[in-house]
C-alpha cells in the first residue's frame, strides 16, 4: 500500500534526528524493511517508525511501499544523494579522530608555495627524528587566527606590523634574476640589466594590484635601475609564487624570485642567478608564529627547534642578516 500524502502545512524547520537519517539511507540501499533492520540491529517495526517520523518531518512521502517491495519516491532519491555523502563524510571524520586520539601532532598553516617550496622538502628529517609525532600542514591563503582554531603554528610572509607581533622572524629576503641554464644556452646576450628585455619576463599577475606584492615587481627592478621605459619581448604572469618559478625551470623565461624559496634550486644548479650585482632587496620576511594554546607542548617546542635550525641554514645560504630587534623569543620555544 503506497503512503499517506503530506500536507505543507505540517512542514517542519527543527534539524531531523540522525537514527532517522541512518534508518532512511539503509532501507533506501536495500529497499527492503526486513535487511535494513538487520544491517542496523533493530526490529522491522522501529525501522519503519523511524521512516515514518522522518516522511513526517520532511512533509513527504520518501518511499512507496508495495505488497513485497519498497520503492524510493522521487524526493526519496533526492534526499538520498545529498544525505548519503554527507553522512559518509561524517563517519570518516569520527573514525580519523578515533585514529589520532592521544597521538602527539603539530598542525600548521601557511601558503601553498611556502609549502611546496621551501617545507615540504625539508619535513623528511623531522619526521626521521620524531617519528611519533603527526604532521598536518594546511595550505591556504586565509590567515588562521591561532587563538580559536585548532591549528598550531603560522608560517606568514609578511612586513614587521601587528601580524607579526610577538613572532619569530625566521628570515628575509631579496628577489634575484634567474633563469634555467637551458634558456641561457640561447646564445641571447644577458650581461647588463638592460639585456632582460630580450626574454619573457614571468612575474605574479596581481603583482600591481596589491601593495605589499608591488616590492616583488619587475617594474620596481626597472625603476632602481634607471630602466623606466623598458619593455622585455613579452610577459608570462602567474598566480603564486611556485609557479612563477616552475616556469623558470622549464626555460619559459627570466624570473624576479624571492631567494629564500629558490636557494635549494641554485645550489642544485637547476637555476642560476644571472646578474648577481643586481639583486633587489624586499621588505617583506617569513614568521614562525606560536598559538597560545600550543606553546608549551613538548612536540610544538621540539617542531619549532628544528624549523629555526633550517631557517638559519636557509639564512646562511642567502645571505640574510637577521635584525635582532624584529627577532622576538617565543616563551619556551
Amino acid at each position: 500500500m503506497a503512503s499517506a500524502e503530506y500536507s505543507p502545512a505540517v512542514l517542519r524547520t527543527r534539524p531531523v534526528a540522525m537514527g532517522h537519517w541512518r534508518a532512511f539511507l539503509a532501507v533506501a540501499r536495500h529497499l527492503n524493511f526486513r535487511a535494513a533492520a538487520d544491517e542496523l540491529a533493530l526490529t522491522q517495526s522501529a525501522v519503519s517508525r523511524q521512516i515514518q517520523a522522518l516522511e513526517e518531518e520532511v512533509g513527504v512521502a520518501l518511499f512507496l511501499r508495495h505488497t513485497r517491495a519498497v520503492e524510493l519516491t522521487s524526493a526519496g532519491a533526492q534526499l538520498q544523494r545529498a544525505v548519503g555523502p554527507a553522512l559518509e563524510r561524517m563517519d570518516a571524520a569520527v573514525r580519523l579522530v578515533r585514529q589520532t586520539a592521544g597521538r602527539r601532532s603539530v598542525a600548521i598553516t601557511t601558503w601553498a608555495s611556502f609549502a611546496s617550496m621551501w617545507l615540504i622538502p625539508r619535513m623528511e628529517e623531522f619526521q626521521r627524528d620524531n617519528p611519533g609525532i603527526d604532521i598536518r600542514i594546511d595550505a591556504s591563503d586565509v590567515q588562521v587566527d591561532l587563538e580559536t582554531s585548532d591549528v598550531d603554528l603560522a608560517l606568514r610572509y609578511a612586513m614587521p606590523a601587528g601580524a607579526t607581533q610577538g613572532g619569530i622572524r625566521l628570515f628575509g629576503e631579496q628577489l634575484a634574476v634567474v633563469a634555467s641554464p637551458w634558456l641561457l644556452k640561447s646564445g641571447k646576450p644577458l650581461r647588463t640589466p638592460a639585456d632582460v628585455a630580450q626574454f619573457t619576463l614571468i612575474e605574479a599577475g596581481d603583482a600591481h594590484r596589491t601593495h605589499y606584492l608591488e616590492y616583488l615587481s619587475w617594474r620596481r627592478w626597472f625603476d632602481t635601475r634607471d630602466l623606466t621605459k623598458l619593455q622585455p619581448q613579452r610577459w608570462l604572469y602567474f598566480n603564486y609564487a611556485h609557479q612563477i618559478v616552475q616556469a623558470a625551470l622549464a626555460g619559459q623565461g627570466l624570473a624576479l624570485a624571492r631567494m629564500p624559496l629558490i636557494a635549494d634550486a641554485l645550489a642544485s644548479g637547476d637555476l642560476v642567478e644571472v646578474l648577481p650585482g643586481h639583486r633587489i632587496d624586499s621588505p617583506l620576511a617569513y614568521w614562525l608564529m606560536v598559538g597560545p594554546r600550543s606553546v608549551h607542548r613538548p612536540e610544538i617546542k621540539a617542531f619549532c627547534a628544528w624549523l629555526q635550525v633550517q631557517a638559519e641554514a636557509t639564512r646562511q645560504a642567502i645571505g640574510d642578516v637577521p635584525d635582532t630587534d624584529l627577532n622576538d623569543n617565543l616563551d619556551g620555544a
